[in-house]
């Protein structure tokens, strides 16, 4: 355990324990401005025991407890003790830290098989900024979780059945052997649907066919299925282009799609007969899960089967969740999706927890987000009124990010400024995304989110790179320093260890609400806190030991500024 605050609530447990007559009672021990952490629960503790909060803390500080971990401690107002950190302890946990390939991130105790459905396109369509917050905020998750050591089953729930596929594929049949036997490319994939339902709006005819061809899917005919395969894997082949540029883990072997539980409804829909959770409303086959009223208080159903004898969407997901839990056994499933999905999606756990699917410990969490605003303050569009197609944000992104990069530092050569300028670019737009609380919406800007100073992807890179900039003065390797002793001398010394030794707090205060925006501010603060060291503490200039100290402490800081970027899905340049 590294973390000083984890280490301080863990020697003070048994104490405050000992006081709450042997039960379990919270130090709450925080980080404060006043100084290097503040316990505060003494002013609790008081009031369940009825004693003076001042006199408990009083007999935490006169305790032997924290002998060799606080230089400090002072009881201030009606009961807080401040506590200052020796400085051995701090040298003794960087130490530690720095000679740990995981920086002091402990695997999770309670390890997991965690579901997260993320990203998430339609086949036939381009992906556009809409689907930038799913897999972006889904892919950090992803990689927070798996650092912790759980095991995480990555699902693309991608959009690839239904009426729409009728018209698609009767539309790539119109447009001639070539293109239904060869597929579409990239760029066509917007227009082509576009196209086909033009079509179907405008053409009765080709309306029945469409429905004709939805039949023969459901039905499974073998050569309207190899069409849909046709369809299915020329959109995958463009989602896999844009997962590329983007730097996220989704593969096809994480594809998971509608037409996988296609064939699990009929029995999901059984299991709900069978317990007795169905009723007829109005022709419709409905379950009325608890909790749930519409607009007139009355109790709001959920369509299991229509009344033309159709299964629903929401069949399809109470699918999924016995699907995930039985076949995949997962303790936790994540939905990465975007806020508007959350009655459904509560409504889909309600059911299932009433049909016996889902019961604790299992959990299903939606992981809700706001939307991607222009500069109006309202949804982003393109200059055309659509919306803004994800592959052209992405290029544009390295585009810019080359121009300011080729202004900063004109003498990086051609091919490493191409280089730098995707990563430049897809961090600063990841960034931007996933700095914003996940819940709220948030302003798109091109210039706030490619400058080079505040809380910015571009700030933090260029954080990185500037450490490594100092070994390739000093002739050195990093690598040769870690075992160097870190001595903090000066404040910025200490306040910079203190923020390294936070590490492992901040990844599990991120998962623990599934807000990548607690990570990014814990990066962000640990770049501001070494700018105040690289401005404060000489590194080169100074003297040994002082030195060597020194560059043990910067190097210590790159590794954590390039493990923290890389579970937001962020790279870090050695140079920009």
């Amino acid at each position: 355990m590294t973390d000083p605050i984890a280490t301080l609530t863990k020697l003070l447990e048994p104490i405050f324990s000992e006081m709450n007559g042997g039960d379990p009672a919270d130090p709450v021990v925080r980080p404060s401005d006043r100084a290097d952490a503040q316990i505060n629960g003494a002013l609790a503790l008081a009031k369940k025991v009825g004693a003076n909060p001042r006199d408990l803390a009083e007999s935490v500080t006169e305790s032997a407890a924290l002998t060799d971990v606080a230089s400090s401690l002072e009881v201030a107002g009606p009961g807080f003790i401040n506590v200052e950190f020796s400085q051995p302890f701090l040298e003794s946990l960087l130490a530690e830290v720095a000679n740990d390939d995981r920086l002091g991130v402990a695997a999770a105790t309670d390890l997991k098989t965690v579901v997260i459905d993320y990203s998430a396109p339609n086949v036939a369509k381009e992906m556009h900024v809409g689907h930038l917050r799913s897999t972006v905020i889904g892919d950090s998750l992803v990689r927070m979780m798996e650092c912790l050591g759980h095991q995480v089953i990555r699902e693309n729930h991608i959009g690839d059945w239904g009426r729409p596929f009728g018209m698609l594929i009767e539309h790539l049949l119109d447009l001639g052997e070539d293109v239904a036997s060869s597929g579409l490319s990239q760029g066509d994939l917007d227009s082509f649907y576009k196209e086909a339902n033009a079509k179907f709006a405008e053409s009765e005819t080709f309306q029945e066919r469409a429905r004709q061809r939805v039949v023969l899917l459901q039905g499974g005919d073998e050569e309207t299925l190899v069409l849909w395969r046709r369809l299915v894997d020329m959109s995958n082949a463009y989602f896999n282009s844009v997962y590329s540029t983007l730097g996220v883990l989704l593969t096809d072997d994480d594809l998971a799609g509608e037409s996988r539980y296609q064939p699990l409804m009929e029995g999901v829909y059984q299991r709900l007969d069978d317990a007795g959770l169905l009723s007829e409303d109005d022709g419709a086959m409905v379950v009325y899960p608890d909790g749930f009223k519409n607009r007139d208080g009355d109790p709001l159903p959920m369509i299991a089967k229509s009344r033309t004898g159709a299964f629903m969407y929401a069949t399809s997901d109470l699918a999924c969740v016995v699907d995930r839990v039985e076949r995949l056994g997962a303790d936790l499933m994540l939905y990465v999706v975007g806020s508007p999905q959350a009655n459904h999606l509560e409504m889909v756990f309600s059911v299932c927890a009433k049909a016996g699917w889902l019961v604790e410990p299992t959990e299903a969490v939606h992981v809700g987000f706001g939307n991607v605003l222009g500069a109006d303050g309202k949804m982003m569009r393109s200059r055309a009124g659509d919306s803004v197609k994800l592959a052209d944000l992405l290029d544009e992104a390295i585009e810019r990010a080359e121009a300011a990069i080729a202004e900063k530092n004109p003498e990086l050569a051609a091919d490493q400024r191409a280089k730098v300028a995707e990563m430049v670019g897809i961090g600063a737009l990841k960034y931007f995304d996933l700095s914003t609380d996940r819940i709220k919406d948030y302003q798109f800007d091109w210039d706030r989110m490619l400058a080079f100073e505040g809380s910015t992807g571009p700030y933090l890179q260029y954080a990185h790179a500037r450490i490594c900039s100092v070994f390739r003065r000093a002739d050195i390797e990093r690598a040769s320093v870690r075992q160097v002793p870190i001595a903090l001398i000066e404040p910025q010394e200490r306040a910079l260890a203190l923020r390294l030794l936070a590490y492992p707090t901040a990844i599990t205060a991120s998962l623990g609400t599934y807000a990548p925006h607690k990570l990014c501010t814990y990066v962000y603060e640990l770049a501001s806190d070494f700018s105040s060291f690289y401005q404060e503490c000489p590194i080169l200039k100074s003297k040994e030991p002082v030195r060597s100290s020194r560059l043990a402490l910067a190097d210590l800081t790159a590794r954590v500024l390039a493990h923290s970027l890389g579970l937001l899905g962020i790279a870090a340049p050695e140079e920009m």
